[in-house]
């Protein structure tokens, strides 16, 4: 429908929020977040594909959270019945306890949701995105739409910092850092390189090179970016000053991506999902 603006539209919190490339960083920070529940990443290890294709599944995640977005109703919907098939027919053994168990249960749905929604708020913030508290607490209640499309009842789900904070707090005992989250930790800061991104000597370039050394950069400034209580259970990773440090790197970044982005044409800054959705609420207002 031309007029349909989706799920948020164009005075939503969330759409500004998500026009900040900044959120990529953001995106690990969640992933790295979301592996410190034991069952949550022992569900992505036996179900997923991947540490044998880890830019195919970000492409997909990417394409899936664009569609939430920037979408129309309709898109968004269906985006969303796909993914809870698909969840739907997979199932996950506990190590721990030998227990099966479905990957959709509320319980971890939730603790994605909010894994993602507070990295991607809290990553923006501390960049440099300026936000009101009216408008955070904005930003975790409109994030209640995106959790239904997954299947949780939005009354179980925080809608508020407050609300976050308590529920990290009663999370906090379940957490820890299982031998999968290990391994997913150490295979997101150090990626494996696709097969198709060119021969032999480009593939050893961008392993030992500066795009690693770059990319290492990024995922270090994810970690330092986690709650306190997360780099506890990492290790203790961190000196008092990471907080800091993290808040610079984050701003820097920022930086850099606004003064790179603003040297290239809209059509490379811009997804075209997110370009329809603008055309769509520039075609309502005038209507």
């Amino acid at each position: 429908m031309s007029g349909d603006v989706g799920l948020f539209g164009p005075g939503s919190v969330t759409w500004r929020l998500h026009q900040e490339p900044i959120l990529l960083l953001g995106g690990l920070r969640s992933l790295y977040l979301q592996a410190l529940h034991p069952r949550a990443v022992t569900a992505v290890a036996q179900n997923s594909r991947y540490r044998a294709d880890p830019w195919g599944r970000l492409t997909r995640t990417s394409a899936y959270v664009g569609t939430v977005i920037w979408g129309t109703t309709a898109e968004a919907e269906a985006a969303a019945l796909r993914v809870r098939r698909m969840h739907a027919r997979m199932r996950a053994v506990d190590p721990r306890t030998g227990e099966p168990f479905r990957i959709d249960e509320p319980g971890l749905l939730r603790w994605v949701h909010v894994a993602e929604v507070e990295s991607f708020l809290t990553t923006a913030v501390r960049a440099g995105v300026r936000l009101t508290p009216a408008e955070i607490d904005g930003y975790y209640t409109e994030q209640l739409k995106a959790a239904e499309l997954m299947g949780l009842d939005p009354a179980t789900v925080p809608a508020t910092a407050d609300e976050v904070s308590a529920y990290y707090d009663e999370t906090l005992p379940s957490l820890a850092l299982s031998r999968d989250g290990v391994e997913t930790a150490l295979f997101l800061t150090v990626p494996s390189v696709p097969e198709n991104w060119g021969g032999r000597a480009f593939r050893l370039g961008l392993t030992l090179g500066p795009t690693r050394w770059a990319y290492f950069g990024v995922a270090a400034t994810a970690m330092a970016m986690l709650p306190p209580w997360a780099r506890r259970l990492y290790g203790g990773l961190g000196l008092p000053t990471t907080d800091l440090t993290a808040d610079l790197s984050a701003r820097g970044l920022r930086f850099l991506l606004s003064t790179v982005l603003a040297t290239i044409p809209r059509s490379l800054q811009v997804t075209p999902i997110r370009e329809a959705a603008l055309a769509r609420a520039a075609a309502a207002a005038v209507l």
